[in-house]
């Protein structure tokens, strides 16, 4: 049985600027290596009106899940995703799986969801 896979895109990314909520607006990726292998994710960061950002690098330990706020600063390289429209792009040297989530308190009736990647 496969056990992930080497490349996910989430093509929504909205991130929700701060609020004064009792909760943090925030997206979040959802990273989960089943393999014997540290994970060394290559991210790339799209957007609607300026160039892309590349090789943002991401790490997850064998056999473990780690979730990457994406509010905060982000990789090795310390990026910060601005608010609004992006996608994501994720490169892995070993299969994994992805899901991206947001929490939007931009209304009253605030939501959490999660959103499964497109893989390849």
């Amino acid at each position: 049985m496969e056990k992930g896979k080497l490349n996910w895109v989430f093509c929504d990314g909205d991130l929700p600027p701060k609020d004064d909520g009792l909760m943090d607006a925030h997206e979040a990726l959802m990273v989960l290596n089943l393999s014997d292998e540290e994970a060394v994710i290559n991210a790339q960061v799209l957007f609607e009106d300026k160039d892309p950002v590349e090789d943002v690098i991401l790490k997850v330990q064998s056999k473990r899940v780690k979730c990457f706020r994406l509010d905060k600063p982000l990789g090795e390289c310390n990026y910060q995703i601005p608010f609004g429209q992006y996608a994501l792009v994720l490169c892995s040297n070993v299969p994994v799986f992805a899901v991206f989530g947001r929490l939007d308190t931009r209304q009253t009736n605030m939501a959490y969801y999660t959103v499964q990647g497109h893989n390849f």
